[in-house]
């Protein structure tokens, strides 16, 4: 599953990375993890770009998946998180690798990154489905691979499903 981060502050003083979630940012992140609950696509592995606003975004969607917002879920067991300092702007071919890295039994994976990259790997795993706009804040792509997470690569993995969280 591929996510783009929730809405973030305009950009300010700070560096880039430090950017928080806007208050809309926050509420979309809950109900991202609200829809994926109430999908059962509870993620075992959680790859997340270091930035802040994508680490805040991880916090919002494990919020929703305990079922914090009203339409929210059970999570079911803790997933493995990994902060990813290489998934802030990074090309989809740098994205593909972390997910490549992933433990061969892990079943569900979600990866939690930033434009332009997000989108351009998942029209690099789908390229007859992939939306030919950018993936909007808070927008959750779901594939299903056809092979090992270690073989993933061009059109190995369908788009089954699509949403644009907002709370």
């Amino acid at each position: 599953m591929l996510l783009r981060h929730a809405k973030a502050e305009v950009p300010g003083e700070p560096p880039d990375t430090d950017r928080p979630l806007a208050s809309r940012g926050r509420a979309d992140a809950a109900a991202a993890g609200a829809w994926l609950a109430r999908h059962e696509l509870l993620p075992d592995v959680v790859i997340c770009s270091a930035a802040r606003r994508t680490r805040e975004t991880w916090h919002g969607v494990a919020l929703g998946m305990t079922g914090s917002p009203p339409e929210g879920g059970p999570a079911g067991p803790a997933p493995v998180v990994r902060y990813e300092s290489d998934a802030y702007e990074a090309h989809p071919e740098d994205l593909l690798a972390l997910v490549r890295q992933v433990e061969p039994d892990a079943r569900t994976v979600l990866l939690i990154a930033h434009n332009p990259g997000i989108s351009l790997l998942s029209a690099l795993l789908d390229p007859e489905r992939a939306d030919r706009d950018e993936l909007r804040t808070s927008d959750i792509v779901v594939h299903r691979p056809t092979v090992g997470w270690a073989e993933l690569d061009r059109g190995r993995a369908a788009i089954t499903a699509r949403h644009t969280a907002r709370g």
